[in-house]
């Protein structure tokens, strides 16, 4: 079994070695202007005063739910952690499809916590919630950088056609590790491509960069995939207390005379 999530820092688990390549590839560096560059480096020491973490979440959502609703409710969602937890800023990138969320968020541990606090208790109180059948899909843990510079959303308003269903013919290992190559593919594309403050690339990101789209049935079988986990256990993992034996608190039994 993959072993995809990992506890966040201070929570240490016992996890698989086997990696994903592109979890250790750090962000290449953009040639910029000299005004441009020093302003992201300012803002990105402002960013920095933390130690940070990225996570991976895909989750299905209502048929026909309006994106300014999705948005509308991570953006409430953040300013109210962003109040509990002062300077923890939140970057990340929510991408709507039709049926499905794509999700990155980067922040402290605590930021991250929270957000998937409120997931549960919308969930839990709210019948009616739009958002279902969420999996995290990847924790990376104190990240040199972040991919991104803001928040941002985009929506795919036209479907995309696919040659191909991958999910059909590959393994979960090699699903996983596209998704992983992708995202980055297209973290590094906003990059290039994003200003400074501006509000991101819109809605029409199917047109600006088809190819680095994520296609849907590969979150669709992230989401009903049993190899990860849903917030509810991630948190109850997160919140179980460590019992750590040393061998100095061993009583070893008296040797058996014969």
């Amino acid at each position: 079994r993959i072993r995809s999530i990992m506890s966040f820092s201070g929570h240490a688990q016992k996890t698989s070695k086997r990696t994903f390549p592109m979890e250790s590839v750090l962000m290449p560096q953009v040639p910029r202007g000299n005004y441009l560059h020093l302003q992201e480096e300012k803002q990105r020491l402002q960013l920095k005063k933390f130690l940070l973490h990225r996570m991976f979440l895909v989750a299905k959502i209502t048929a026909n739910t309006e994106k300014k609703i999705i948005a509308d409710y991570y953006e409430q969602v953040l300013q109210s952690t962003l109040k509990l937890h002062k300077g923890e800023a939140v970057t990340g990138f929510l991408l709507i499809y039709p049926t499905s969320i794509l999700h990155i968020l980067e922040s402290s541990s605590d930021t991250l916590y929270q957000i998937l606090l409120d997931h549960l208790d919308q969930k839990k109180n709210d019948t009616e919630f739009f958002i279902h059948g969420m999996k995290i899909i990847v924790v990376s843990h104190n990240i040199p950088t972040r991919l991104f510079m803001q928040w941002h959303v985009s929506e795919i308003k036209v479907p995309v056609m696919y040659l191909d269903d991958v999910t059909q013919t590959q393994s979960l290992e090699e699903v996983i590790t596209e998704f992983l190559t992708q995202t980055h593919k297209l973290a590094v594309h906003l990059l290039k491509t994003v200003k400074v403050s501006a509000k991101g690339p819109g809605d029409n990101l199917h047109q600006l960069a088809p190819e680095l789209l994520i296609p849907e049935q590969i979150i669709k079988y992230l989401c009903k995939s049993e190899e990860f986990m849903d917030p509810e256990a991630f948190l109850n993992m997160y919140n179980k207390p460590i019992h750590i034996t040393l061998d100095s608190e061993v009583v070893w039994p008296a040797p058996s005379h014969f």
